[in-house]
Parts: structure tokens; sequence; C-alpha cells
């Protein structure tokens, strides 16, 4: 396994551009996203060597999200890390009986990550969250719903989903790019495919590339063509863009068991069975698109419905 800590790698030549936060594995079963951003440093480190006319631009800083659950292979602990960004919770950080579990390695990654905005002199900040899910069949963006963060993330070569971010509450992403902070962050998650496809690995590293070249940190000939033929392969025959229209939310108690065999993005009709829980059948209530099915024993998101839209 590799070495659990909290900052992974940071990245500089001193030159003028903006600050790139990039966070993987907040959830502890996620941790494709930790070896990509563990690669683009290495990647980084000899560039300049293979390429001397190689120039990055402003700074990279990559960190790990939940360590015990990432030694433990969990989701979480006991709460999921990235639900716990709201403001009750915020404020109660400095109360040990309070800050316990899950709630302590927010307060220790949000201490790192706010001492990089704190001592930053520029103007443009951005934060990349890396995640992966349980199903197959597709990767996607989930900006939050202000334009800097839906144009950052079209350039991913990825289907963009609008409004998932607002139905979840008490998100890292959220709470960063949202909440009142001194100084503007604009944010993305990237989904780079199913937690234990090796190529999700591949499709982070492509996914956190691109992001680069759109921020300015890289010039775009820099870029090899590859990470946007991956993306572009990957995502063949997926929405451009397409918008929430239904979350399903597991309630503590509800013995929910979503139907086998769905995918990122399958099509599903109004009235089809979806899953069941102690009250009974779950139908869909109208015509979707299937998005991260529930196939794992932690979290409360059943599953997403999403509509195409132009």
């Amino acid at each position: 396994m590799q070495k659990l800590k909290r900052i992974l790698g940071s990245y500089t030549q001193g030159l003028n551009g903006p600050l790139l936060l990039c966070v993987g594995g907040l959830h502890g079963n996620e941790w494709a996203g930790i070896k990509a951003l563990d690669l683009i440093m290495k990647m980084l480190e000899v560039e300049p060597i293979t390429n001397p006319s190689f120039k990055f631009f402003g700074k990279m800083v990559c960190f790990m999200g939940n360590l015990p659950a990432l030694k433990a292979g969990k989701r979480y602990i006991r709460r999921d890390l990235n639900r716990l960004w709201k403001p009750e919770h915020l404020k109660r950080l400095r109360d040990p009986n309070f800050c316990r579990h899950d709630v302590r390695e927010m307060a220790k990654l949000k201490q790192a990550i706010d001492r990089e905005i704190r001592h930053w002199e520029g103007d443009e900040i951005y934060l990349i969250d890396l995640h992966t899910t349980t199903a197959t069949g597709g990767i996607f963006c989930l900006p939050v719903d202000t334009k800097p963060s839906i144009e950052v993330a079209k350039e991913m070569n990825a289907p963009v989903i609008l409004g998932l971010v607002e139905r979840l509450e008490g998100t890292m992403l959220q709470h960063y790019t949202i909440g009142d902070h001194s100084k503007p962050i604009k944010g993305v998650v990237f989904e780079s495919g199913q937690h234990y496809d090796p190529l999700s690995i591949n499709r982070s590293i492509a996914g956190v590339i691109n992001c680069m070249r759109t921020v300015g940190s890289v010039l775009p000939e820099h870029v090899v063509n590859r990470h946007d033929q991956l993306l572009i392969s990957y995502s063949k025959g997926l929405p451009k863009v397409a918008r929430l229209i239904y979350a399903h939310r597991i309630k503590w108690g509800d013995r929910f068991v979503m139907q086998p065999g769905y995918e990122n993005f399958q099509m599903v009709r109004k009235g089809e069975l979806l899953a069941k829980d102690r009250h009974g059948e779950i139908r869909a209530v109208e015509n979707g698109l299937m998005l991260m099915p529930h196939y794992q024993k932690q979290g409360n998101d059943g599953f997403f419905l999403v509509h195409k839209i132009s």
C-alpha cells in the first residue's frame, strides 16, 4: 500500500499563474485519484529534463483525504468525510468532544488546504476533487452551478452534470466554492470510472492534465494528444451536458438494495423497478439516465437520474 501522508506533493517553477489544489481519497475505497496525483507529481519533476522548454505557471498541491479510511479500505470510518463540510460542523472543529474520527480528518485536511490558500498571493485558485464510482459505464464532471466552474468542467472532455453538487449536502467542493472565503475558488469534481478499473487512474491523470491546460498552468502545446483521446473515446455516445432530475437518499434503517446490473448513463424508463427498501419497490419517477447506482455497503445516496440537455 502507498504510504499515507496528507500532502502527496507540490510543484512550482516560481512563475506567475494559478494555484491548483487537487484532492484524492476523500472516500477511503477510492484510490485511483491518489495514484494518479502521485504519478503526475513524478511526471512534473522529470518533464523539464525531457522537455527543456516546459514551463509550469503557478503552483500545484496534491492532498490525500481520509487517511484512516484509506488505510482501512472503507468509504469512511463513521461518517462520510465528503458530507461533513457544513456550517454547524465547521464551527465546532475546536471542540475535542465533537472533533473525533472522520470529523478530525476533515479538520486536518481543511487545515492543510487553508494553509495553501492563505499563503497564496495570486488571484486564481482552482480545486479538483477526484472520485470513482461503484458502477461502470462512464466518466463525468460535477461543477458547482457557476459559469467559471462549468467552463472548467466543459474542457475536461467528459460529460458535465449540472445540479448534482447542489443536491449533496456538506461536500468539500461546496464549502470551498460556494462558502464565504477571502479568495474566490473555482472547482469541479471529476469521476474517472469504476473504483477498481486500472484505467480509472489513467483517466484521472488525463482529467487533471486537461484541467492544468484549461486554467493556464501549462501551455497547450505541452499537453500530448493521448490525454484528450483517452477521455473522448471513453465518453463517446454519452451526453455532453446533463442535469439532475431526481436523487434518491437512503435513510437509516431503509435496508436499501439496488437492482443488479445498472451502469452509469444507462437509460431507464418511467415506472421501471430500480431498487427496493423496507417500504417496498422504488421505481423511476420519469425517463432518465442512471448515475451512481449504490452497490456498496456505506453511503446514503441510492442513485441519481439525469436528463440530457443541449
